[in-house]
């Protein structure tokens, strides 16, 4: 018999939650019901899974979940949940007694007294946890509702510290704070089963990490992506823009071997100016593999290589399981690749051992079509690209994205930078072997990200500076008028 859970998310990068969690559902194999239709304005999901066993895999890999709980009682007021859970005691036909509406949670819903007397064994300690979303409780208040449940079957101790059996009650205010209702608009009751990897935020925080670059993935949403790849132990994964290998580290976290390429050679030998204010030169532990080192998991780490991506080096024979990366857009990083726009240029074999070759721009148009040629070619099949495409908001269409007759888009989400732009996570899936000779993208020559970001930042600088004005003229307007008025 399938158990009921409800899925507490955290509530940001709410663009994501849907991809990452069926790609992590899709790569362990789990199915699940959904009890009513998901809404990103709650942060929570009511599903049916088949074990707690499955609760716990999907757990261990979202960064998005951050708790989840095998659902006793759910209600709109306290008063219907206690009833709720009163009739759940002596409900003794092992299975859940709901209304006769499809897809549809009610105050009616009772669970069987077998969930119940699960936890009742009097060698077992408990507690129970109170939680709010969108309102505060004071100590004596969380105390005073915890009291409310004392006509449960929980004969073991009460321990604060570590308990066989932690319960949680969670009250539901909306989302939006400026406006909190009396009441809460859901209340739900049930056994914590496990927490997501929100840890894993703080643990490879970036301000914590050895190597960082001014580029540098946060660990949120390097985990996301690692997830979004389905990253599993064993995988060979490859970042070929890497930078300052922040990708690596979360795919090495699931236990991925990694590999890296990028054009920048001071920034693979950590020779670049250092990005910490106050910090003047780079130190001697600083690289890729320590930070794989310094997180323990340097056992995964393959190499880092000076490439330039538009003239790959890898056999056609190599094959990855999956790709992760962050290209460069040309506004903090310069988007290049070896060439020079003179015609008929030599260079003489005296030259040759200390010559240093030029660069041009690596249009973004090219670089994606690029990626996607190359996942094409080197990915196994079934396997994944996950790549970040910047966009303009208000000029964003669908038909910009890259495309591949090889490679089947199956997520794409938004991370808003600013009121102006944004960038969209795009997830690829290998579904075809057949690999043609494909030009590049004609359709996204038309979206060229790097002069549209200066040409709208420098309107708006020009429009800030008329407003300035224009205050400052009315503002001389007002004091003459003030002066004239005294006189």
């Amino acid at each position: 018999m399938s158990r009921r859970y409800l899925m507490w998310f955290a509530h940001e990068h709410l663009d994501f939650r849907h991809a990452e969690m069926q790609s992590i559902l899709s790569m362990l194999k789990i199915p699940i019901k959904f009890v009513e239709k998901p809404s990103e304005h709650q942060p929570y999901w009511i599903v049916d899974l088949p074990s707690e066993t499955c609760v716990k895999q999907i757990a261990a890999r979202s960064v998005l979940l951050k708790n989840c709980i095998e659902l006793w009682s759910r209600a709109k007021s306290e008063a219907q949940l206690h009833k709720n859970l009163n009739s759940a005691v002596k409900n003794i036909s092992n299975k859940w007694i709901i209304p006769n509406v499809d897809n549809e949670i009610s105050d009616t819903h009772i669970c069987p007294c077998q969930l119940l007397e699960v936890c009742s064994d009097s060698k077992k300690s408990f507690k129970v946890d109170v939680e709010t979303f969108c309102k505060h409780f004071t100590m004596k208040e969380k105390v005073d509702k915890i009291e409310k449940f004392s006509y449960l079957p929980l004969h073991g101790p009460v321990k604060l510290n570590k308990p066989d059996v932690t319960l949680s009650y969670i009250e539901f205010y909306g989302v939006d704070p400026n406006n909190v209702p009396e009441e809460p608009c859901d209340l739900f009751f049930g056994k914590w089963i496990a927490d997501g990897q929100r840890d894993l935020i703080q643990v490879h925080s970036l301000k914590k990490r050895q190597f960082i670059g001014n580029t540098s993935m946060d660990a949120q949403l390097s985990v996301i992506m690692a997830n979004q790849a389905q990253i599993a132990s064993g995988d060979i994964v490859l970042d070929p823009f890497v930078g300052s290998g922040s990708l690596l580290v979360a795919a090495a976290h699931f236990g991925g071997y990694i590999w890296g390429s990028d054009i920048d050679y001071m920034m693979l030998h950590a020779r670049t100016r250092p990005t910490r204010v106050g910090q003047k030169v780079r130190k001697k532990e600083e690289s890729i593999r320590g930070n794989l080192k310094q997180y323990g998991i340097e056992s995964k780490y393959l190499d880092v290589l000076v490439s330039d991506f538009s003239l790959p080096m890898w056999k056609e024979s190599l094959k990855f399981d999956a790709i992760i990366t962050d290209p460069p857009y040309g506004v903090r990083e310069p988007t290049e690749k070896i060439g020079i726009e003179r015609d008929n240029y030599t260079l003489s074999e005296h030259h040759l051992d200390n010559h240093i070759p030029s660069k041009v721009e690596y249009g973004l148009p090219h670089i994606y079509s690029d990626l996607l040629n190359f996942a094409a070619r080197h990915l196994n099949m079934g396997r994944r690209l996950v790549c970040w495409y910047p966009v303009v908001r208000d000029e964003y269409l669908e038909e910009q994205i890259p495309t591949h007759p090889c490679m089947k888009l199956v997520s794409n989400s938004e991370q808003v930078l600013s009121k102006l732009t944004a960038r969209r996570l795009l997830t690829y899936q290998k579904i075809s072997d057949d690999i043609p000779e494909t030009p590049h993208d004609t359709r996204a020559t038309v979206h060229n990200f790097r002069d549209r970001y200066f040409a709208i930042g420098e309107i708006s600088r020009r429009e800030k500076k008329e407003r300035r004005a224009e205050e400052l003229a009315n503002s001389a307007i007002y004091i003459k008028a003030k002066q004239d008025r005294s006189k």
